[in-house]
């Protein structure tokens, strides 16, 4: 299974290492990533394979708003189910 995790916020240095620690913590490893800069906003999608998770999917997203709490960003971790059922015509 796979989670798409979005961050978007003000742009500091570390966003990108911040959120890799947590999947790794979690033995989540990342498939695909992109991120831009827009003037001063940071966006990043991050596509995760989470089969061999170390926690559960709720701890895994709980963790990562904390750290958007924590750094004034915006994250959501969507799982893929949910994401494809919003996309399908």
């Amino acid at each position: 299974m796979k989670t798409v995790v979005s961050v978007i916020g003000k742009d500091a240095v570390g966003i990108i290492a911040k959120v890799s620690n947590i999947c790794s913590e979690c033995n989540a490893n990342i498939l695909d990533i992109t991120q831009s800069v827009l003037q001063d906003m940071f966006v990043m999608v991050m596509l995760t394979e989470i089969k061999e998770l170390n926690c559960t999917f709720a701890e895994f997203s709980d963790k990562m708003k904390a750290l958007g709490k924590e750094n004034n960003l915006d994250i959501r971790v969507m799982h893929e189910d949910i994401f494809n059922s919003m996309h399908r015509i």
